[in-house]
């Protein structure tokens, strides 16, 4: 591949920027996940035609940008190829471990208030408490049966998959690899790519991986630099927030609904906002958002910088949020245990001004804490390598230096040159 660029990516930090976004989206899709929490009415994706799902991804691929492609960069590409694999290994188990935590969690709901299978049914979980269950346990094996509220680490799984793909034929040119990334979206658009999201149906993935990978690889070949960061000024981010703005009639289904001209025109938009295969009127979207929050996180994140600087709340709602999407894997199984728990907890009790933000707010100290418990096991007191200089270690709160006028951290020492493998397995939780 190229060098200048993809040299200058090998020491690299992590971007407090990327950690900042993806915990707020860890926040938000907990909020949404959690059934009748009226707190999903303000979250992002109801003023918009993307949401927080493109916040997340986007976030993830930059991130493994950084920590994948600094290992195909200096240990090869073979070597690069079964790092990715092990962390598909790593995901693919994290989500079987949670389908079947969110399982037995319901399964014993049931039986404890003798609700039959209600909250079963509630997830849609029946066929493993049917008698179709084999069926259900060979889907869920496979990856062919992938229910609402648990598709994300699926698709997480698929896009890590197609990271060697793009590294190969970045070799060949950058070309190549934004042939492949639309070719695969087009495909999936036409209804030529799909996968099968239930062994009984007809019913496919929610999240089509084939078109999905188009939000991720945005953001890993930004980060590679095979393409050129827009640069930020006033007039540009007005522009972009005035368009989001105007979309928000649009979106907002309440509003539409009030007004015949909008819901036809809602209805129209319906293909070029899906969901399920990114739509290109949501990716056009997705992207002036990411330029505003991009302008709002100033160059190299300083602005949120200077947000942890100015005082002690700044620092510890920074530090807690940069905390929480560094450990993105561990949080977000936590969010979704507790996005389930909440939903459980607000049908015992009820909706009302105190049981809303109480469950919101527990959940949301739950996620924080898991965040801070991972990052300690990560680099616990008995590990020897505890004991050695933080500079090695990936940034993951606010303190993180970066270098001016480029759009990723500082690099490392040049003494970490000589041993790299300790490095690239810090850097490769993503």
């Amino acid at each position: 591949m190229p060098g200048g660029k993809a040299a200058s990516m090998l020491d690299r930090q992590r971007d407090i920027r990327l950690d900042f976004f993806r915990g707020l989206a860890l926040f938000i899709i907990y909020v949404v996940h959690a059934p009748m929490n009226p707190w999903t009415d303000y979250t992002p994706g109801k003023f918009g035609f993307s949401d927080t799902a493109e916040i997340f991804v986007f976030c993830s691929g930059a991130a493994s940008a950084i920590a994948f492609g600094r290992i195909f960069d200096v240990r090869g590409f073979w070597a690069g190829t079964a790092r990715v694999l092990q962390r598909c290994w790593q995901v693919y188990w994290a989500h079987i471990g949670l389908f079947v935590s969110v399982l037995g969690s319901m399964i014993l709901v049931d039986r404890w208030l003798d609700q039959g299978n209600a909250f079963v049914r509630g997830l849609h979980l029946e066929p493993f408490v049917s008698g179709d269950a084999a069926s259900a346990i060979v889907g869920l094996m496979t990856l062919t049966y992938v229910p609402m509220l648990l598709d994300i680490l699926p698709l997480y799984v698929v896009l890590l998959a197609m990271i060697p793909i793009v590294m190969a034929l970045s070799r060949i040119h950058p070309a190549a690899v934004f042939a492949f990334i639309a070719l695969a979206w087009a495909g999936a658009n036409a209804g030529l790519l799909e996968l099968p999201g239930e062994p009984w149906s007809e019913k496919s993935w929610f999240f089509n991986p084939f078109a999905w990978q188009l939000i991720f690889f945005s953001g890993f070949v930004l980060v590679r630099g095979w393409v050129p960061a827009i640069p930020i000024n006033t007039r540009a981010f007005k522009i972009a927030l005035l368009l989001l703005v105007l979309a928000i009639p649009f979106a907002h289904e309440p509003t539409a609904a009030q007004w015949k001209i909008l819901s036809d025109a809602r209805t129209g938009l319906a293909p070029f906002i899906d969901k399920s295969h990114v739509g290109p009127l949501r990716y056009a979207h997705f992207l002036l958002l990411v330029y505003v929050a991009a302008s709002l996180a100033g160059p190299n994140g300083i602005n949120l910088r200077r947000w942890a600087d100015a005082g002690p709340i700044g620092a510890a709602v920074v530090g807690a949020i940069t905390t929480v999407g560094s450990r993105a894997l561990p949080v977000f199984v936590a969010g979704v245990m507790l996005s389930v728990f909440t939903g459980v907890a607000l049908n015992l009790v009820g909706s009302n001004v105190l049981t809303i933000p109480a469950v919101n707010i527990l959940s949301f100290a739950g996620m924080i804490g898991v965040a801070y418990l991972s990052r300690w096991y990560k680099r616990p007191p008995w590990s020897k390598a505890s004991g050695k200089s933080s500079h090695a270690q990936p940034a993951e709160g606010p303190s993180a230096q970066t270098t001016a006028g480029t759009s990723m951290p500082s690099p490392v020492a040049p003494g970490d040159r000589a041993r790299p493998s300790a490095d690239l397995q810090k850097l490769g939780d993503t």
